[in-house]
Parts: structure tokens; C-alpha cells; sequence
């Protein structure tokens, strides 16, 4: 499955939130609110999450091996650096 558009919000406050996403799959599928988050040991993304009753976050949708998970991760971590150079 290939990812056809990617829409970055820079988030420009302080803090670990770096931007939000909007991902297109082969334009017949969106994933919107991934999260790109600075850790650690560098930026990583967060799949779209909500807060159940018991108070735990649980993904709402995410990528079922690690493998496309690091697809997903390169293409939208590498459209946020286009779009940070992009206001230099």
C-alpha cells in the first residue's frame, strides 16, 4: 500500500509535539492526527490515539508490523524536514 499525500501542521510552541499529519493511501484512504514527536533520541511519530474510561491511550489505527511502520515513519518524517527547510 502506497502513501500518496502527506499534510504536515508544524506545531511552533515549545514542547515535544512537533507537527500533526494527515497520511493518504493510494488516495482512497486517510489516517489523520499522526504525531511527530521529538524523544529521546530523535523524532519519531505517534499513531492517532484516544483516551478510553479506564484512562489508558489506545491506538485507534496503526500499522500491523514493524516493517511498514518504518515505511510510514520515513515518508512522513522526511515531508517534515521538506516543509521545515521550506521556511528557512
Amino acid at each position: 500500500m502506497k502513501i500518496t499525500d502527506v499534510r504536515v501542521r508544524k506545531i511552533d510552541k515549545p514542547g515535544k509535539l512537533k507537527a500533526v499529519v494527515s497520511v493518504t493511501f493510494e488516495e482512497l484512504f486517510a489516517v489523520h492526527d499522526i504525531k511527530v514527536i521529538e524523544g529521546k533520541k530523535g523524532l519519531f511519530i505517534a499513531m492517532p490515539s484516544c483516551k478510553y474510561r479506564d484512562g489508558e491511550y489506545r491506538d485507534i489505527a496503526h500499522p500491523l508490523n514493524t516493517e511498514f511502520r518504518k515505511y510510514i515513519q520515513n515518508i512522513i518524517l522526511h515531508k517534515y524536514f521538506e516543509v521545515s527547510d521550506e521556511e528557512k
